[in-house]
């Protein structure tokens, strides 16, 4: 790192690209750091189009707009949103399988030991029933019901969260109005030139296509693919991923609603990829994610329109990227957010929600003074850890498979895996543990959903799940599962739900 680095106050900031990651930046710093004085601008060209199709959230969503101020019911109305509990995932393990990724626990932990441990020293007992069943969200979602969970520690209505599934196209909007009523400054224009200092490399200025010249102190790219500063003007280079998680390509279309109105998004494995369903208050997301080296654009497309639930709304749009991310996520004076950091695929709609992981962990580390290359190092840290350990995740999914019907699905069953994830597999197997993380997205019951979700189920279980007659553990596994039931079924109508609270009418 040079010697200048870090040599200026940040005083001034300039966000580059809109969209979602752009106006998402510029709200967040406007909310928590523009009281303080910090001048944020955002320059956007009407011209450039904004990919648009990630329409999927997880729960952090929600913190993220709280802590911001976004009223709750404001954001649902102007961006179509429903509500979410889980994703979906058909034909993963086996053609014919289906499980739910919830936003929740499995059952309660007893003594110490988690849920599953005495589950899978029973599961084969009559009356016990999938893990599925212990798990409200699961529940619910399959049943079409929702209701925020209850701040009540003891109660099962605590044992989930819920996230959104909305327009992207409208979101951007409705970020961009939350901005500039905190005061960012919105530019139209054209990046045409980038300017270097010669000696510290960092951005000097950049020029409009109009002669504007705008400085700043710190800079932050949300360009999408095209990197315009951290690539294009710094060179930080990529990490490809793409031996690991092969998919380069996607073909989206929405289309009419059509059936219910349902609280999750729907993952289904096909050839050499997946298609992804999701529900909105005026239409249904559609798309394909899948590997050029195992499928054509053709065949990809027809297999997304062969599966529409309703009409078509629109041509399909195709979509052409490169798993992995930047060498460096904040690189000088650039920080680079959303998709020209790097591109992990929508598998579990992580994309939003490491654009949200990197504004908070930037607005943590903000620089209070000159020098700021030790929050530079620690923010590259703990973003390389978070996409690191969401890489994992998303590999999981394709090499856990008995699927043997495709080039493709042979090739990822059979691939070489991380040391990290092939490590957590092994403990698994072996007695159904699952090592924590101090840091990172997917916790213990999103590893448990996946695992037994596609087969693999645990040679042993955990020792001290054996403390108590098995007697009394049956007793509790069946009437706990009875309790989940009873308690989804008195959940409102998801859709009944939207429209009481007048979000279904005001976005229509």
């Amino acid at each position: 790192m040079s010697a200048n680095e870090g040599q200026y106050a940040i005083n001034r900031v300039v966000v580059v690209g809109g969209g979602t990651a752009g106006w998402m930046t510029a709200a967040g710093l406007a909310s928590m750091l523009g009281p303080s004085g910090l001048q944020i601008t955002l320059i956007e060209s009407e011209a450039i189009g904004v990919v648009g199709v990630g329409e999927a959230t997880l729960p952090h969503i929600k913190n993220f707009n709280d802590t911001i101020g976004v009223n709750e019911a404001e954001f649902m109305a102007a961006t179509s949103a429903t509500f979410k509990l889980g994703i979906e995932f058909v034909n993963w393990g086996r053609k014919g399988d289906s499980y739910i990724h919830p936003f929740g626990e499995f059952g309660l932990p007893n003594d110490g030991v988690a849920f599953h441990q005495y589950w899978r020293k029973f599961a084969d007992q009559p009356g016990i029933g999938a893990l599925d069943e212990y798990s409200l969200p699961v529940i619910a979602a399959r049943m079409g019901k929702f209701q925020p969970p209850s701040e009540d520690p003891r109660s099962v209505m605590s044992t989930y969260r819920y996230a959104y599934q909305f327009d992207a196209l409208q979101y951007a909007p409705f970020m961009r109005k939350h901005a500039e009523a905190r005061g960012v400054t919105r530019i139209e224009g054209k990046v045409v030139d980038v300017a270097l200092e010669a000696e510290s490399g960092r951005v000097s200025h950049m020029t409009l296509d109009d002669g504007q010249v705008i400085e700043s102190d710190l800079f932050v790219d949300c360009t999408g693919f095209f990197g315009l500063l951290i690539e294009k003007a710094l060179k930080t280079g990529y990490d490809d991923w793409s031996n690991y998680l092969p998919a380069d390509r996607a073909v989206a279309v929405p289309c009419k609603s059509a059936g219910p109105l349902l609280p999750y998004t729907r993952a289904t494995a096909h050839e050499a990829g997946w298609s992804w369903r999701i529900p909105l208050q005026h239409r249904t997301g559609n798309g394909h994610v899948y590997s050029s080296q195992f499928l054509s654009d053709d065949a990809a497309c027809d297999t997304l329109l062969g599966g529409l639930e309703g009409e078509r709304l629109a041509d399909p749009r195709f979509l052409r990227f490169v798993t992995g991310k930047r060498r460096k996520l904040w690189h000088r004076n650039v920080v680079a957010i959303g998709l020209s950091g790097g591109f992990l695929e929508p598998l579990e709609s992580t994309s939003i929600y490491l654009i949200q992981e990197g504004i908070t962990k930037l607005l943590e580390l903000f620089p209070t003074d000159q020098k700021y290359h030790v929050e530079v190092e620690e923010y590259n840290r703990a973003m390389d850890l978070q996409f690191e350990r969401v890489r994992d995740f998303l590999i999981l999914h394709y090499n856990a498979t008995q699927r043997d019907d495709s080039e493709f699905w042979n090739h990822m069953r059979t691939m070489n895996v991380p040391d990290s994830l092939r490590d957590r597999l092994q403990l698994f197997r072996a007695h159904g543990h699952v090592s924590s993380y101090d840091h990172g997205l997917f916790l213990i019951p999103s590893w448990i959903a996946v695992l037994i979700g596609q087969r693999i189920i645990p040679d042993s279980y955990d020792s001290r799940a054996s403390r108590q007659a098995d007697g009394e553990i049956m007793r509790h596994l069946q009437g706990l599962k009875g309790h989940m039931a009873k308690a989804a079924a008195s959940m409102e109508d998801h859709a009944s739900y939207l429209a009481r609270n007048k979000m279904m009418s005001a976005a229509a």
